[in-house]
């Protein structure tokens, strides 16, 4: 069987690459990746949030392609039961789904408002208020979820497809010095602590790569 392939783009700039690597990563899937200029129109669009890309991520697999985010995260666990993507329990496999589609589909104000850039930091960030309840919203579901799981991660003791979801939040909240409750941000130490985002973050800050309207200030 040939080897997987993951076609991404920017590690500094790509909160859906790094969704869909992470996953792969955290499947234990073997694959190679394929990195798309962020010269690219397509590309550049998603990346400054003007329309969506189905270029990335997407995984192509024992012969087939597989593009979007949740329906990499739904193929790993296919192929990959062992790794315990979703939770075994079907009332927290519900709410882990519920979740994890809410920051796939939502949260327009976070992505536009503080977008990601690994690279950046920016203390004393003024958050405007669009911005600022869904960063309520996102941190009142990780209370939720660490509080009915009893984590440390948001469905219990492993990191799961919620937690890949959510995953370029915590990278957001850093860059702009968001100032969240104390378990949200316990949360997103553990997050960032993970040696897959440690390797993430490492390849991210050696890229050249710049796209000029994410590195001025806001």
């Amino acid at each position: 069987m040939a080897k997987a392939k993951l076609v991404i783009s920017s590690k500094n700039y790509s909160s859906w690459s790094l969704r869909g690597w992470l996953l792969a990563r955290m499947a234990g899937l073997d694959f190679d990746e394929e990195i798309i200029s962020s010269d690219d129109p397509s590309m550049r669009a998603e990346l400054l949030v003007l329309s969506p890309s189905t270029l990335v991520p997407c995984l192509i697999h024992d012969g087939m392609t597989i593009w979007d985010t949740l329906a990499i995260a739904e193929y790993l666990n296919e192929i990959r039961p062992e790794a315990r993507l979703l939770p075994q329990e079907r009332a927290a496999r519900a709410r882990c789904r519920s979740v994890s589609g809410e920051m796939h589909s939502g949260f327009s104000a976070l992505r536009s408002g503080l977008p990601v850039n690994l690279r950046k930091f920016s203390p004393g960030f003024a958050i405007w208020s669009g911005a600022q309840a869904d960063i309520d919203r996102i941190t009142a579901i990780w209370r939720e979820c660490l509080a009915l799981s009893g984590g440390p991660y948001l469905f219990g003791e492993r990191p799961m497809v919620a937690d890949a979801m959510f995953a370029p939040v915590t990278t957001r909240f850093k860059t702009y010095d968001v100032r969240v409750d104390a378990a949200s941000a316990d949360y997103c130490r553990r997050i960032l602590g993970l040696p897959h985002m440690v390797e993430w973050i490492a390849a991210a800050t050696g890229e050249h790569d710049e796209i000029e309207e994410l590195e001025g200030e806001f």
